[in-house]
């Protein structure tokens, strides 16, 4: 398969750097009058999937969601990724996954591993083991032509206490993360293509990487959570992300699923801010 990040930039370029969660949350199943059940998640999901798949560049489904409601969740969850894989749209799978040995390679197989049924183009993971406990996933990524985005400088104000901590020699590990995925992405970086190893770094965290000593200029995508509810907007992203805002894909859920249950609306919603993001990136 051709690698993700030059699918992710041919996406981007036809249909707008935006990333559109998918989080049917109790909260927002009630907004669209649905029951916080199986029906519920099903047609909240379905809605979602097929208003936007075939629009956007990327859509995020948030494991933790669907993982909520058992076995027969997860079986919503993988129609979800298979439905709006065969529309054209990116699947990046938000689980935030981070472990060992052997477990981590079996983190990998799920969502990386092209015979799995909840196969993703890509998927988040946690470094705070130690950025080598992630290599099953990186390799197993390597191998399918998936990517992974690694958890670097996150939009929520805990984070900055394990992500801004200096190590010995003085780097912060936020810092440290951004260097590996650096390696990681370099083979690409030197062709001139975007890389398949990404970071999440808050949208919401003007001048944050450079008090932390981060080099947002990884090779690779940035993903960037925090625009709409979390108070970041798109004409935020430049002071945010610098001469790395090319390679931003922001990411957005209650701002445009809150214009649902009406899949017009929906679209309209995620085409206006693809637009919105499009103009400060370019």
């Amino acid at each position: 398969m051709t690698p993700f990040g030059a699918r992710l930039r041919r996406a981007m370029d036809a249909r707008g750097p935006l990333c559109v969660g998918i989080d049917p949350h109790a909260s927002l199943l009630a907004d669209w009058g649905l029951g916080d059940d199986i029906a519920g998640l099903e047609r909240f999901t379905r809605t979602v999937v097929d208003a936007l798949a075939e629009r956007v560049a990327v859509l995020k489904p948030q494991s933790a969601f669907f993982e909520r409601f058992g076995s027969r969740g997860i079986a919503v969850l993988e129609r979800a990724v298979a439905d709006a894989r065969a529309a054209g749209a990116l699947v990046l799978m938000d689980a935030k996954r981070g472990d060992i040995g052997s477990t981590m390679a079996a983190y990998a197989s799920a969502y990386l591993d092209p015979g799995s049924p909840l196969f993703s183009d890509a998927v988040t993971v946690s470094p705070y083991l130690g950025f080598g406990s992630l290599r099953p996933a990186l390799d197993a990524a390597r191998a399918s032509g998936a990517g992974v985005f690694v958890l670097a400088l996150t939009s929520n104000p805990e984070g900055a206490e394990v992500q801004h901590a200096v190590r010995p020699g003085g780097a912060t590990v936020a810092a440290t993360v951004l260097d590996h995925l650096r390696e990681e992405n370099a083979e690409e970086a030197r062709a001139g293509r975007l890389g398949s190893y990404g970071a999440v770094v808050g949208a919401t965290l003007k001048d944050t990487a450079a008090k932390a000593g981060a080099d947002l200029a990884i090779g690779g995508p940035l993903l960037a959570p925090g625009i709409g509810a979390q108070g970041a907007t798109p004409e935020d992203l430049p002071g945010v992300f610098g001469a790395a805002v090319r390679n931003v894909v922001p990411s957005v859920s209650r701002g445009v699923l809150r214009h649902g249950p009406d899949p017009a609306s929906l679209a309209s919603a995620a085409l206006r801010m693809a637009d919105q993001v499009r103009a400060v990136a370019e």
